[in-house]
């Protein structure tokens, strides 16, 4: 983030400027407001107008502790959910999110095995660690997108289709891991993140899905960066050599290789989650 210390009134600055490539230009309109983060108001804020390349205009919201908060372009929103370590807490993770998260992994494999049974228990299970946590504090921003993916899930379950309730246990164990943010570390976050969107490599080859792997593989290849300074010199090489063989079996359109490749993926990272 390149902003000046000390924002004044009618300054301007260019968070991105590369000629012929980015051009981002944010002039200060106020300082000092007060608005409403994730856990109360968050004083010290400063609002900007942003000129792009093209000649349009958003606002954006920058705070302390939070740098780029909020920004608005038309109808697209950008809006700050929680950060690190700003919202951080100090306690251990709470006993409801341990049960989601378990549960996302645990409907991903018994929905291959087609055990509906189990696969409705472990939801339901889900759906009232979710009620319970709720009546704590959780960040207002993660509340809709954990409810919808719970609400989806169930919708898959009921399909019972094993990509539809896979890919939807994915999805809830990344709005599980976003809650969790605030308990661990975030490279052990990314690299729980990291092994789900291996899962999804699973559930984009199953459904046939060549551009949906192209995507979940780069995907990977930006999150890699992420967490591999926490990782031992023989754990990143390892990674890299699945990724690289990844990419190729995504490259030479070839879902089973991917598929395969993405499960060894998933078995090395095992010990280090």
């Amino acid at each position: 983030m390149i902003m000046p210390a000390g924002p004044n009134v009618g300054e301007a600055f260019r968070p991105e400027n590369i000629p012929a490539l980015v051009f981002e230009e944010v002039t200060v309109k106020s300082v000092d407001k007060t608005v409403d983060g994730p856990q109360g108001p968050v004083a010290g804020a400063m609002l900007g107008k942003e000129l792009h390349d093209d000649g349009s205009f958003s606002d954006k919201v920058f705070t302390p502790g939070y740098g780029e908060f909020y920004s608005a372009h038309e109808c697209d929103v950008e809006a700050l959910a929680l950060a690190v370590p700003t919202d951080a807490l100090s306690w251990p993770l709470p006993r409801e999110l341990r049960i989601i998260s378990a549960g996302a992994q645990d409907i991903f494999d018994l929905a291959l095995e087609k055990k509906w049974g189990a696969v409705s228990a472990t939801a339901q299970k889900m759906a009232a660690a979710w009620k319970s946590f709720q009546a704590g504090e959780v960040p207002s921003r993660l509340v809709g997108p954990t409810s919808r993916s719970l609400r989806a899930l169930f919708a898959a379950v009921d399909s019972r289709s094993p990509v539809k309730a896979r890919a939807a246990a994915i999805h809830v164990g990344l709005s599980g891991l976003d809650l969790e943010l605030r308990h661990r570390p975030p490279a052990e976050i990314d690299l729980a993140r990291f092994s789900l969107w291996a899962h999804r490599v699973l559930v984009d080859a199953a459904a046939g899905d060549l551009g949906a792997v192209t995507g979940d593989v780069a995907t990977m290849e930006w999150m890699r960066d992420r967490f591999v300074h926490v990782l031992t010199p023989v754990e990143v090489t390892r990674i890299d050599k699945h990724l690289l063989d990844l990419r190729g079996a995504a490259s030479d359109e070839d879902l089973a290789a991917a598929a395969a490749e993405a499960a060894d993926l998933i078995g090395s990272l095992a010990p280090s989650r």
